[in-house]
C-alpha cells in the first residue's frame, strides 16, 4: 500500500525589523518575510544585509525559512545594482526571493528560489500555470480570490500555493492601483504608496444626489479568515500568509501566537494528512487575542464570495475591541455594560451620531464605571470599542513565548565512562562518549543526575524525558554533569545546523506563451528586462508601465486608475442583482476628493469595478 505523503503547512509571519522576526519565530511562525536593503513594497520597512544575516542565523535553527520581499516594479539603472542584491542575498542564507518585476528573472541570478508577488496579480488558473512552468517555486495567490477558484487552481500547479489570511486589505487587486501614483506621484508599484484609498470621500451620482459626504468608502475592513484555515488547507493552500511589514512588535506576537494555535488545532486533529514545516513548539505566557491588535474590524474578504459591509467608510482608524454599551453618562464619568476588565490607561473609541469616531482615554476604573481624561459627550447606547488595552500591551512588552524542541535523553555506562545522547522527534540524534573515573554510589543517585540533565535553560531544547540505563547506582561530581551536558547541547545545535537545507533552484529561460498577446500599462512593464521576458513569452508590450518616463498618457484624462472586485454599488444597496437600488443602475457614480474626480465604472458580466479620473491630478 502506497504511503500517503503528508502536506506541510506553513505559517507566514511579517517582519518590520529583526526584533519582529524574531519574535515572530519564538510566537510560532514557520517563515517570515522582510524588506530587503531596497525595492521592497514597504519602502519604510528595508533592512540591512547585517539584519538579514542576524535573522538567518536565528531562523534557520529551528528550520524556519526566511523569505526576502524585493517587490517592486524596477527601473533600467537599477538592475545592475538589483542583481549584486540578490547575490549578497544569497550567500548570507536567504531562502527565497519575493518578486514582482519579471525582469529579475532576465539576470545572472544565484540558485535562489523565486516567489511570485501577489503583485503580480494571480487571479487567473491561466497566470498561475504559467508562472509554475515560468520556473516560480510559490505563488502568492490575490486576496479576491474565493475557495472555489483556489481549489481549481491548486488542482492544476504543483507549486506551492501562498494565501492572506489577516491583516490590512488593498481595496484594488494587487499590482492594479495607479491612485497614488497619480495623486502624488508615489507609486505604489515602487513601495511609496500614499494610501488614498484611506481618505474620506463624496460619493455622488451624476445627478448630484449625494450618497455619502467624507466617508472613506475605498477603506475596506481588515482580513480575518481564522475560521477558514481548514477550507483552505483542503482548497490546497499551503502557506498562511499573515500582512503586516509595518506593524510593530506586539502586533507580530499576538497574531502570528494567534494563527499558530488554530493551525496546530487543524494538524494535531489530521496528523497524517499535515505536518508543520519547521521544528519546535511556542509557549505562551498570554492569551492571544486578534482584536486586540489593530484592525478596522474583520471580513473573510470573498473568501465565500461577495458579501455587504467590506468597508468601514466611518474611520481609518484601528476599531479595536467590542467591550460594550454606555447604560449611564457624565461629562467625565461613564458606566459600561460589559463584562471585560477594564484598566487604568486604556483608550477607546465610539461613533456619534453620523458616524464621526472620537476617542478617549480613561485616567481611573471603579467595576464598570470609569473617569474620563478630559470631558466627553459620549450619548448611552453608544457601543465602545477598545483601541488601547494598557494590561495587555504591557503583557506584550515583556518576553512572551518560549520555542523549544523536545528531545529525549539517555546515559548508558561504559567499561571507561559513560555515553550521552539526546533525540528529537525529526530524527535529529548526536552522542556523546566520555572517560570518567567515577565509583557506586553508598545512596540512590537517579533523581539527582536526571535533574541535572534536565535543565536544558536557554537553549533550544526541553527534556521531555531522561532515561539513565545503569548497571550501577554511580557517583560523579554534578560538576561534571554540567558539563557533559553543555558539551550534548552544542553537539545537538551542530546536528540541527547540518540538517538545514536550502532550496536550490536554478532559474532557466522559458518561451510558452503568456494568457495575454498585448500588455498595457497595467502590466507594470518598467525596464528593458521585463520587456524581452514578456517578449520572450510572445507578448506584445504596447504601453510601458505608469511610471516609466516612456508612459504614454491618453489625451484625455480617462485613465483608469483602478480596478477591484469591491464594487461601491454592490456596498451601498445599489447593485440590480440585489434588487434594492433606488437609482437608476444606468445613472453613474462619482468619487470627489478636493480637486480630484473620479468615475466609478461597474462592469457587471466580470463584477468588477474601475475607478476613472475624470479631472484634478498633479
Amino acid at each position: 500500500m502506497a504511503t500517503i505523503r503528508r502536506k506541510s503547512i506553513e505559517l507566514l509571519a511579517p517582519a518590520k525589523n529583526v526584533q519582529c522576526a524574531k519574535e515572530a519565530i519564538l510566537h510560532g511562525a514557520d517563515a517570515v518575510y522582510i524588506g530587503a536593503p531596497a525595492h521592497s513594497a514597504r519602502s519604510a520597512a528595508a533592512n540591512t544585509l547585517d539584519d538579514i544575516r542576524e535573522v538567518v542565523q536565528f531562523a534557520h535553527e529551528w528550520n524556519v525559512r526566511v523569505y526576502v520581499a524585493l517587490n517592486t516594479i524596477l527601473f533600467d539603472d537599477e538592475m545592475a545594482l538589483v542583481e549584486a542584491m540578490i547575490w549578497d542575498l544569497w550567500r548570507i542564507g536567504v531562502d527565497a526571493l519575493i518578486i514582482q518585476d519579471m525582469g529579475i528573472t532576465m539576470l545572472n541570478l544565484p540558485p535562489i528560489p523565486l516567489h511570485a508577488s501577489t503583485q503580480t496579480d494571480n487571479r487567473s488558473l491561466e497566470k498561475a500555470v504559467f508562472l509554475e512552468k515560468a520556473g516560480f517555486s510559490q505563488i502568492v495567490l490575490a486576496r479576491e480570490l474565493n475557495l472555489e477558484q483556489i481549489a481549481a487552481i491548486a488542482q492544476q500547479v504543483e507549486v506551492p500555493l501562498e494565501c492572506f489570511v489577516h491583516g490590512s486589505v488593498c481595496v484594488s487587486y494587487s499590482g492594479q492601483c495607479y491612485l497614488s501614483q497619480w495623486m502624488s506621484g508615489r507609486s505604489a508599484n515602487r513601495g511609496v504608496c500614499a494610501q488614498p484609498c484611506r481618505l474620506p470621500y463624496t460619493l455622488e451620482t451624476a445627478d448630484g444626489i449625494r450618497l455619502a459626504k467624507g466617508k472613506h468608502v475605498l477603506s475596506l475592513k481588515d482580513m480575518s479568515r481564522s475560521d477558514a484555515l481548514k477550507a483552505l488547507m483542503e482548497a490546497g493552500v499551503r502557506s498562511f500568509k499573515i500582512e503586516g511589514r509595518l506593524k510593530d512588535v506586539t502586533y507580530v506576537k499576538n497574531i502570528t501566537a494567534w494563527y499558530r494555535q488554530r493551525l496546530d488545532e487543524i494538524i494535531d486533529q489530521e496528523p497524517d494528512r499535515y505536518e508543520r514545516s519547521s521544528w519546535g513548539k511556542s509557549d505562551y505566557s498570554f492569551e492571544p487575542n486578534l482584536h486586540k491588535s489593530f484592525n478596522r474590524g474583520f471580513t473573510p474578504y470573498f473568501l465565500n464570495d461577495r458579501e455587504a459591509e467590506m468597508s468601514n467608510p466611518f474611520t481609518p482608524k484601528s476599531l479595536g475591541e467590542p467591550i460594550g454599551k454606555v447604560t449611564q453618562s457624565g461629562s467625565t464619568t461613564l458606566r459600561v455594560d460589559t463584562n471585560k476588565t477594564i484598566s487604568n490607561g486604556d483608550g477607546f473609541s465610539f461613533f456619534q451620531e453620523g458616524g464621526r469616531n472620537e476617542g478617549f482615554l480613561v485616567n481611573q476604573v471603579r467595576g464598570n464605571e470609569l473617569t474620563l481624561a478630559a470631558e466627553r459627550s459620549v450619548p448611552v447606547g453608544t457601543m465602545l470599542y477598545r483601541t488601547l488595552d494598557r494590561r495587555f500591551e504591557n503583557e506584550l512588552a515583556r518576553p512572551t513565548a518560549k520555542r523549544s524542541i523536545e528531545v529525549q535523553i539517555r546515559c548508558w555506562d561504559l567499561p571507561f565512562g559513560f555515553a550521552l545522547s539526546m533525540r528529537d522527534f525529526y530524527g535529529h540524534e548526536t552522542t556523546l562518549v566520555v572517560e570518567s573515573e567515577r565509583q557506586v554510589a553508598q545512596k540512590p543517585q537517579r533523581q539527582r543526575v536526571q535533574e541535572e540533565l534536565s535543565k536544558l535553560g536557554d537553549s533550544n531544547y526541553r527534556a521531555v524525558s531522561v532515561a539513565l540505563e545503569w548497571a550501577e547506582e554511580w557517583f560523579c561530581p554534578i560538576s561534571k554533569w554540567s558539563e557533559w551536558r553543555r558539551l550534548l547541547i552544542d553537539r545537538m545545535d551542530q546536528t540541527i545546523r547540518l540538517d538545514v537545507r536550502r532550496a536550490s533552484v536554478v532559474w532557466e529561460q522559458t518561451q510558452h506563451p503568456y494568457p495575454e498577446e498585448k500588455l498595457f500599462y497595467s502590466s507594470n512593464v518598467s525596464n528593458q528586462h521585463a520587456l524581452g521576458f514578456y517578449q520572450q513569452h510572445g507578448c506584445t508590450v504596447v504601453q510601458m508601465a505608469m511610471e516609466h518616463p516612456d508612459f504614454e498618457q491618453m489625451e484625455e484624462k480617462t485613465q483608469e486608475l483602478m480596478r477591484t472586485k469591491f464594487c461601491l454599488r454592490y456596498e451601498w444597496g445599489l447593485c440590480p442583482r440585489q434588487g434594492k437600488q433606488t437609482i437608476p443602475v444606468s445613472q453613474p457614480l462619482f468619487l470627489n476628493y478636493m480637486d480630484h474626480r473620479f468615475a466609478v465604472a461597474v462592469d457587471c458580466s466580470l463584477c468588477e469595478m474601475q475607478l476613472t479620473l475624470v479631472s484634478g491630478g498633479r
